[in-house]
């Protein structure tokens, strides 16, 4: 399904402090927020997964939408206005969902798969409400909206760039857990090391594993230590926080290695290239992050949060964003230019059709 909106800003980096955690975890604090009662029905909230809303994904990405439209429409955070609900275990799902209607949210967000449940039972007993369901489909609910994104096309371009810029020939992916959404993740990947390494005569090995959750940073060090100790050079993950420890696996190496001996990491959903930052052994300042498959939840966000304020919220479609809306990309990050200049290439092919991109591995 084409989706057209407004192309909005790029995802810039971010930042984070250790320990950051945004007012009230709970969100219930509400109060002070200076909108008027009259904005009540464009407001909109956001009920998080278990890895809140400082994850490095989803979560994060979503609430920057949210900040977007705050802006963009002169409202803040709080009654009437935007506010998130941060969930600490799975039973706190339906929980936020009653606190958020209740609350007079007019517009409410699950963001992940793992809330298709919670999202389908709010909008049941409040059908007066929006609801909204990323990275899922509930069907047959004419006040749910879901969003959905092509993120194998993003992945495969990532795939492109590695197979380019390997030097070892060994490159790494990794999963979190095994599923629909992951695979377009795998699949893409996989597909656009395989394409570019056949085009350029290269005989490239991927190395695959899954940490099995989403949250073990210790699994995740592991298993890019392993990929890394056999040769591999550049390695991508989509896994959320588990993907922390490739990182810090990718800069713990370049720390003592020579610059021509360097790793690199890929990250995934939003623009980790700050999670990325390290000193070498002569104190120079240098990123272990190539590039980030981006997965444009804060766009999906947005647009859907202004269709509900133009009267036009799309209650019982599936939205699908793509590279076509900007809704997946790659960023620039330090990718080479003649690899910058493949995935250029193959983007233009994805877009006309010339390129297939699987969504599922190949068993």
């Amino acid at each position: 399904m084409k989706v057209k909106f407004k192309k909005l800003l790029a995802i810039s980096s971010l930042t984070l402090a250790a320990g950051l955690v945004l007012g009230a975890c709970s969100g219930k604090k509400q109060g002070g927020s200076g909108n008027s009662s009259s904005s009540a029905k464009h407001s909109i909230a956001l009920v998080t997964t278990t890895t809140g809303v400082n994850d490095n994904s989803f979560n994060q990405s979503a609430w920057n939408g949210f900040k977007a439209y705050g802006k963009e429409h002169n409202l803040k955070r709080g009654k009437n206005g935007y506010q998130y609900f941060q969930s600490s275990s799975d039973a706190d799902f339906e929980p936020n969902f009653a606190q958020a209607a209740k609350a007079g949210y007019q517009t409410i967000f699950g963001i992940g798969y793992n809330l298709k449940d919670a999202v389908s039972a709010a909008a049941k007993k409040n059908p007066k409400k929006n609801y909204v369901i990323v990275d899922e489909v509930i069907k047959n609910q004419k006040n749910v909206a879901s969003a959905n994104f092509k993120s194998e096309q993003a992945a495969y371009l990532a795939g492109v760039v590695a197979a380019t810029q390997t030097k070892t020939n060994k490159i790494g992916f990794i999963g979190g857990v095994r599923g629909n959404i992951i695979d377009l993740f795998d699949a893409g990947f996989t597909k656009g090391v395989n394409d570019q390494a056949k085009k350029m005569h290269k005989k490239v090995t991927i190395m695959n594993q899954y940490a099995g959750n989403f949250t073990s940073v210790d699994k995740g060090k592991a298993i890019a230590q392993s990929m890394y100790a056999k040769g591999a050079d550049i390695i991508f993950h989509a896994a959320g926080p588990v993907g922390n420890g490739l990182f810090q696996e990718a800069k713990s190496l370049n720390q003592t290695r020579p610059e021509s001996k360097r790793v690199w990491a890929i990250g995934v959903d939003v623009d980790q290239s700050y999670l990325g930052k390290y000193k070498t052994k002569s104190g120079k300042q240098e990123n272990c992050i190539l590039t980030s498959v981006i997965t444009g939840v804060n766009i999906a966000a947005q647009d859907i949060a202004n269709r509900a304020y133009a009267g036009k919220f799309p209650g019982g479609k599936n939205l699908i964003y793509g590279l076509k809306d900007d809704g997946v990309a790659i960023t620039r990050g330090q990718i080479s230019a003649a690899a910058w200049k493949n995935s250029r290439t193959a983007r233009s092919k994805i877009l006309n059709g010339e390129i297939k991109v699987p969504i599922h591995p190949e068993k």
